[in-house]
């Protein structure tokens, strides 16, 4: 275990990554304080990446990419509506060619944890550096948000277990799998609410509430700030997707 030295020239010893990932969950501002120390995010994300590969082998054998497909098209009038426009081979042939685009995206969405994680911390870098002056590194905010996502490993790991122990291939719904959001108790709701209700999830809100006390500490602000920051690009994103699923659905 590393050592970093302290106020008083004593020297405290540093977290492992084990200990960290545990503290996110019961003691996160020893984690977050930590990573002042060091950066090292691979095994939150290497977490990730086994949790988020057995989500999608877990749909492709239980479910399948093309129930996945139907039930997606089914929540959306309007492909719903071009599909039906279609002869039957047509229809058949825009359906094979979306179940296998899902499959490859479900697979590769390890890729995609990282372009989020990177367009999430870079959002909360400059907000926080440029809109208030602090002096964190990017590096410190993008270790921050692999560890407040830990949280949502908990969603993979109920969609596993829902899958196989009391799934309903013809009701599941990619977007929202396990019941932690309010969208998933309204599946008949308009595109749109069913997009900003998905923001009140429980896990999410956990998530929300460690990035607040991870960038209070990460660049020195208080904590009124950064819920003011962190809260307030949740905001605009539940807006953003509200609108796109409005106008896309």
């Amino acid at each position: 275990m590393s050592e970093v030295a302290v106020a008083g020239g004593v020297a405290q010893p540093g977290l492992s990554q084990v200990e960290r990932v545990v503290d996110t969950y019961v003691a996160p501002s020893k984690t977050f304080t930590d990573i002042l120390r060091s950066t090292s995010w691979w095994l939150p994300f290497l977490l990730a990446v086994v949790v988020t590969l057995g989500v999608g082998y877990a749909i492709d054998k239980q479910v399948g990419f093309e129930r996945v497909v139907e039930n997606v098209i089914h929540q959306s009038p309007k492909q719903e509506e071009q599909l039906s426009g279609l002869t039957p081979e047509q229809r058949t042939g825009q359906m094979q060619k979306m179940a296998v685009g899902y499959r490859y995206t479900t697979y590769a969405f390890p890729i995609l944890i990282l372009i989020f994680s990177v367009i999430g911390a870079l959002g909360l870098w400059a907000t926080f550096n440029f809109g208030l002056g602090a002096q964190t590194t990017f590096g410190q905010m993008f270790c921050l948000w692999m560890y407040c996502s830990l949280p949502k490993l908990f969603s993979g790991l109920l969609t596993i277990v829902m899958i196989y122990f009391g799934g309903n291939a013809e009701g599941f719904d990619l977007k929202n799998p396990v019941g932690t959001n309010l969208a998933y108790y309204l599946p008949d709701a308009a595109p749109w609410l069913k997009a900003a209700l998905g923001f009140f999830d429980v896990l999410g809100i956990w998530t929300l509430v460690l990035l607040v006390l991870g960038t209070s500490i990460v660049a020195k602000v208080s904590r009124g700030k950064a819920a003011a920051v962190v809260v307030g690009w949740w905001v605009l994103m539940l807006i953003v997707s509200a609108a796109s699923a409005a106008a896309f659905s």
